[in-house]
């Protein structure tokens, strides 16, 4: 299932002095600021209040709405589990409860030290010809990937599996390859020149080295040495993310045969044994070149350095789980280095955040069960029912698309799945053993549960209301494979859904956040999809040219905004967003006028709904992390999103913004595309 998510959201804390913190936050000022016009700044005008009486918390990269609203998700999800440790507890429930209690056994993990990791590395230091290599590396696979998720996008394996229907089967599943293999977020970090990622490719370097040398290798700086020689070969080979975002690159049908002649260098027949996939006649190759490059290396770099590379990243990828001071070499170069932040988050909140990946929908269903009552899930459909019918009217009413366009386009609004809250069918852990004193072993067999559960569907029909997503999770996608929406229970509390709220701010929050969602099937990538979720194109030529035209004008409004003296956003990068925030923006505000019934909007209630929409985006983020989002992140940062604004005229009239201020731009420069 593809998969664009609405926001990058993060964890949040759990600690008892930071939950005071949070629960301050997340009922922060409502109020507009009055130190800055809203035509000048609205983000400062929206948030200005909130901006200046908050700092970051010293184990986060950042901190908002989104972290607050996460934080009481987690809150109640630890709850959830310890009322379950008090009682004897069964099944998944008991499942959940012991990952969460070997994860907090920390005394246990220290005495047990690097005995776990042991087999995996002997294993690794066994491989002796390229056979043997090609088969680890097949070994190593995992579903843990997504093209179109940008939160998603890496893995740390030389490929990454991806299990979704075909680009143009969507009643079967297929096995796509993705490129992988680094350690550093994304190509750039290897081949970028310039003082600071100079500076990150050292510190990188000083931590695969620090990790090996933690599991007991000697000379660790010329292994570090070779690992990120070859991550830079690999890097090479790598699209960039916009290249991947390009989704008709990504159409490349290959046969298990051709493999051979497209990708030469590895044996792969071993490789796809040992990754369970040998037999399997077909595969989309997301990213050919990656694959084609990879392949070449297996063949020509010293088997030396892919024994150093597979040991460095089962180090790497397990480090969480093994003593106190792989974690912390972890944080100093992933968390302190990269992102920034300056302190460890307690044990807790990397439990919770543990056991969510591991056991996502066992999780999920006691949060549902406790925290998602009928009644707001009604509501939220509602609102949707209304933002849908306003895109609908929307569609009607464009004067630039054809008839035989709108057609489809509608098609696709009436084939529409809205999953709100949780998914139909709750996924079972039956068979996946997890033991109170095996974080480690925990951690490998869930990883290799979801691999096998994934490689299960091949062969099986493509269900369209599966979910990408656990409930507690803070989060809203659009899947246009399946032309299916998600949103799950967690994301719909304050400020983005509040029952207790006006109209006004829910639309502008949580309705903003469906109409995005919404939109996203009508954006750059969702519009290459029919309501069966093919990839085919169903524009005239006349329309096509017309959207490129617009999304190109938003692609040189964003292009314009700097982070940083020295550092713009990347327009094209986050175009597939922006055009969702713009496009649901407006559909959202429809929705509410219509819900308001013919002729009773009001300024004032527009004024609400856009400060709800401001204040739903209020967070701040550390330089270092900022500089990270804005060089691999398909979403422009927070602030900039909120900037959405000026192309409406309704803001324009709310807050009386005229000529001359800032956010101002005339009425014929101010992008409508639906």
């Amino acid at each position: 299932m593809s998969v664009i998510p609405a926001f990058s959201r993060r964890r949040a804390c759990l600690s008892l002095a930071a939950l005071a913190l949070c629960t301050a936050l997340s009922v922060a000022s409502a109020t507009a600021s009055s130190q800055v016009l809203p035509g000048d700044d609205f983000y400062a005008y929206a948030n200005g209040d909130w901006l200046a009486a908050t700092t970051i918390p010293p184990d986060r990269d950042g901190w908002g709405a989104d972290y607050a609203v996460s934080a009481e998700t987690d809150r109640r999800v630890a709850r959830l589990i310890e009322q379950a440790s008090a009682r004897e507890a069964t099944g998944d429930v008991r499942r959940v409860v012991d990952y969460y209690r070997a994860f907090m056994d920390e005394a246990g993990i220290e005495a047990r030290g690097t005995a776990p990791l042991r087999p995996l590395l002997e294993e690794i230091a066994a491989i002796r010809d390229r056979h043997q290599l090609a088969r680890a590396l097949g070994a190593s696979l995992r579903a843990d990937v997504d093209p179109l998720n940008a939160t998603n996008f890496q893995t740390e394996n030389l490929f990454g599996l991806w299990v979704a229907q075909g680009l143009t089967d969507p009643d079967n599943y297929v096995p796509y390859l993705l490129q992988g293999g680094l350690g550093l977020p994304d190509r750039s970090y290897y081949l970028e020149r310039g003082a600071r990622m100079a500076q990150l490719r050292r510190a990188y370097h000083g931590h695969v080295a620090s990790m090996l040398r933690l599991a007991g290798y000697a000379d660790t700086q010329a292994r570090a040495a070779r690992v990120v020689e070859l991550e830079r070969q690999l890097a090479r080979a790598h699209a960039s993310r916009e290249a991947s975002a390009d989704v008709q690159k990504a159409n490349n049908p290959w046969t298990a045969r051709d493999f051979a002649t497209r990708a030469p260098g590895m044996d792969w027949p071993a490789f796809f044994d040992a990754a369970g996939l040998a037999g399997q006649p077909r595969f989309i190759v997301y990213h050919p070149g990656a694959v084609k490059g990879a392949a070449a290396l297996v063949a020509q770099a010293p088997l030396q350095a892919w024994r150093d590379w597979l040991a460095f990243h089962a180090v790497n990828r397990y480090g969480g789980k093994l003593p106190r001071a792989f974690v912390e070499q972890r944080f100093a170069f992933y968390g302190r280095t990269l992102e920034g932040t300056p302190q460890l988050s307690e044990r807790r909140r990397r439990a919770l955040a543990a056991v969510n990946d591991a056991l996502p929908e066992a999780v999920g269903r006691m949060y549902v069960e406790t925290h998602f009552p009928p009644e707001a899930k009604a509501r939220v459909q509602q609102m949707v029912g209304n933002i849908v019918a306003a895109f609908r009217r929307r569609i009607e009413q464009l004067d630039w698309m054809a008839p035989s366009t709108k057609r489809e386009a509608q098609a696709k609004l009436d084939a529409l799945y809205v999953g709100v809250g949780y998914p139909e069918k709750w996924m079972g852990y039956e068979g996946l053993v997890i033991r109170p004193d095996d974080a480690f072993g925990n951690a490998v067999r869930s990883e290799q549960f979801h691999y096998r559960r994934q490689l299960a569907k091949l062969g099986t029909k493509v269900d369209p209301t599966e979910w990408s997503m656990p409930p507690q999770e803070v989060n809203a996608v659009n899947m246009p494979m399946q032309n299916a929406l998600n949103f799950p229970a967690a994301i719909l509390q304050p400020p983005y859904f509040d029952p207790d709220a006006p109209d006004a701010r829910n639309y502008g929050g949580i309705g903003a956040t469906i109409g995005h969602e919404i939109s996203h099937s009508f954006d750059d990538q969702g519009a290459q999809f029919d309501a069966k979720g093919r990839l085919r194109d169903w524009w005239t030529p006349a329309d096509a040219a017309h959207f490129k035209r617009a999304s190109a004008r938003l692609v040189a409004q964003y292009d314009a905004y700097r982070a940083f003296p020295d550092l713009k956003l990347n327009g094209q990068l986050t175009l597939s967003e922006n055009l969702a925030d713009l496009a649901g923006l407006a559909a959202a505000l429809d929705g509410f006028h219509a819900s308001l019934g013919e002729g009773n909007a009001t300024a004032a209630a527009d004024r609400e709904f856009f400060l709800g929409y401001a204040q739903s985006w209020r967070s701040m983020t550390r330089e270092a992390a900022l500089r990270n989002e804005i060089a691999t992140d398909g979403h422009a940062p927070p602030k900039w999103r909120t900037y959405t604004v000026r192309n409406l005229d309704a803001w324009y009239r709310a807050f009386d913004v005229q000529p001359g201020q800032a956010l101002y731009l005339p009425p014929e420069q101010r992008v409508r595309v639906w």
